[in-house]
């Protein structure tokens, strides 16, 4: 016998067919003769937007393209923080705080649009063929770098491990181009710019990023200071933007006690979450003072704000950039990533130091360091309004939110001898390009200097500023003699570091700049006076 529902099935057949082929007509009006006045979309807007565009928009699309364009201004609108970052500049942004990179193992600066090699690493792939600090590098397989921007000549350079680049080089006095094959290698990237005893009793050590390895890195260098004979310690931490959070977290728990609070985090998705030391830091009783300045950022001030609100030691400076916001890296199955902010921190008063910002206008955020120059913050204390909220250390001493980390000790910015003759030489870049082309004519009777000691001696001697006046006056800039003057120490100092950091480490450059550093001798006289 027939089951009774067969006989249903061919009336649902043919009204499911009116029905499509109603909805079909409706939305084919909807759509033809550009008449899209009004959708009915389910999901969210934005790929409501995306799905008209690939479905009706005049010309062809490429939607991948499209995406990528509009992701990093989507997430600026967020918070000055918070960015995407393509999938092709997504390795080389981590670069620095990983600790290593793969390429040919050498330090160049652009000098009248050419690659000119300042230095080679130590054991690295272009220092074991034989390339040396002065060469010029014109080509990279047999492609011209002449020209061509910074950023595209790393890219020529750098590649993956074990691969080769042949590299055309015109060394001074050679009329013809020399040719190496580069392997290139795992070339180290320190945090650690200098480490060095300042004084007899005081070790000093300059940070510029909070990554990977910094950590360790700062337990070896702290090791040779102990036996140096260390007694006080001066951490920098000027013009250093951050890094990894953890990483300041493990910096600081070295020098706080049992329990004392380093931080904490909380967000709306992310409840409150405290880092404390664990009381088996190997510098808990040592003195020790910080250094920020404006260009103090995240980790920085993380690192700067546990030891101020524990009463810890002495920040000595100017105000930090003031960044309390926590950014977690988040990859994309492309390898393009976004740094999406997920909480703030707090310093152990409870105070969380993110100046203040609108959504959607990261400009005007990043330029609230000329703002402040400009009301005169770098050069006086009095200039800086305390605005946020109060806080307690653990002493007791009023400290302030939003805004940064505001020094224990002011120094103001040295203008002393600051001229436009001055001020003109540096900025126009005419300065360095002098001391470049010096060095360079220079080169091997200065590597024969054994310190900087030496080479200071020996510049002083030679009057490169009458030198530099009359290369200036070449290149546009005229001849002042009375403002020079008046800036003769400045310029001095700024030709003979150029051209020793040309010919010498990073750290001996630092050891020399640091000499006459107002802010450097300031931290010196403090520790060493209590």
């Amino acid at each position: 016998m027939e089951n009774p529902k067969h006989r249903f099935i061919p009336l649902l057949v043919a009204i499911c067919l009116i029905i499509g082929i109603l909805a079909g007509k409706f939305y084919n009006q909807q759509f033809s003769s550009g008449n899209i006045t009004k959708m009915e979309f389910r999901g969210n807007k934005l790929d409501n937007l995306l799905q008209l565009i690939d479905n009706h928009y005049v010309d062809t699309i490429h939607m991948d393209s499209l995406v990528e364009s509009a992701m990093p201004i989507l997430v600026s609108e967020l918070d000055p923080h918070s960015t995407y970052i393509p999938a092709q500049d997504a390795e080389e942004a981590s670069e620095d705080l990983k600790g290593s990179f793969s390429g040919i193992g050498v330090t160049f600066t652009m000098q009248k649009d050419t690659v000119n090699v300042m230095s080679t690493i130590k054991s690295g792939p272009s220092e074991k063929i034989g390339i040396l600090a002065g060469d010029r590098i014109v080509t990279a397989n047999d492609t011209s770098l002449v020209g061509m921007d910074t950023e595209k000549v790393m890219k020529r350079l750098k590649g993956p491990k074990d691969s080769t680049v042949k590299l055309g080089i015109k060394r001074h006095g050679c009329d013809s181009l020399r040719y190496f094959n580069v392997v290139r290698g795992d070339i180290p990237v320190s945090s650690i710019d200098a480490a060095y005893m300042i004084s007899e009793k005081t070790g000093y050590i300059r940070i510029k990023n909070f990554g990977q390895q910094t950590y360790a890195e700062m337990i070896i260098e702290l090791a040779k200071l102990n036996v140096d004979g260390m007694e006080n310690l001066i951490m920098d931490l000027r013009g250093n933007r951050g890094g990894y959070m953890f990483t300041a977290i493990k910096m600081a728990n070295e020098f706080l006690s049992r329990d004392q609070l380093i931080v904490y985090t909380e967000g709306r998705k992310s409840p409150r979450e405290e880092f404390r030391a664990d009381g088996r830091g190997s510098f808990k009783k040592m003195p020790i003072t910080v250094l920020i300045d404006e260009g103090s950022a995240s980790a920085s001030e993380i690192l700067a704000g546990a030891i101020q609100d524990n009463d810890r030691g002495t920040i000595i400076g100017r105000r930090s950039f003031g960044k309390g916001l926590v950014q977690q890296p988040i990859e994309f199955g492309d390898g393009s990533l976004v740094r999406l902010t997920i909480a703030r921190y707090y310093t152990p008063s409870g105070r969380c130091i993110q100046k203040p910002y609108e959504k959607g206008k990261g400009e005007e955020y990043e330029m609230d360091l000329i703002a402040r120059y400009e009301r005169g913050e770098f050069f006086s204390q009095d200039s800086i309004k305390q605005n946020g909220e109060k806080f307690t250390t653990l002493g007791g001493r009023i400290v302030y939110g939003g805004g940064g980390i505001m020094p224990d000790i002011f120094v103001p910015e040295d203008t002393t001898g600051i001229t436009s003759y001055y001020k003109e030489a540096v900025y126009t870049g005419l300065l360095r390009q002098f001391a470049f082309q010096y060095t360079d004519t220079n080169r091997d009777k200065l590597n024969a200097f054994q310190n900087t000691k030496q080479i200071e001696k020996y510049l002083m001697s030679q009057n490169l500023l009458e030198q530099f006046a009359s290369f200036g006056d070449k290149h546009g800039l005229k001849r002042r003699n009375i403002l020079m003057e008046k800036s003769r120490r400045m310029m001095e100092r700024n030709l003979h570091g150029n051209i020793i950091y040309n010919v010498k480490t990073m750290s001996e450059y630092i050891e020399f700049i640091n000499e006459d550093d107002s802010t450097v001798l300031k931290a010196i006289e403090d520790i060493e006076k209590k």
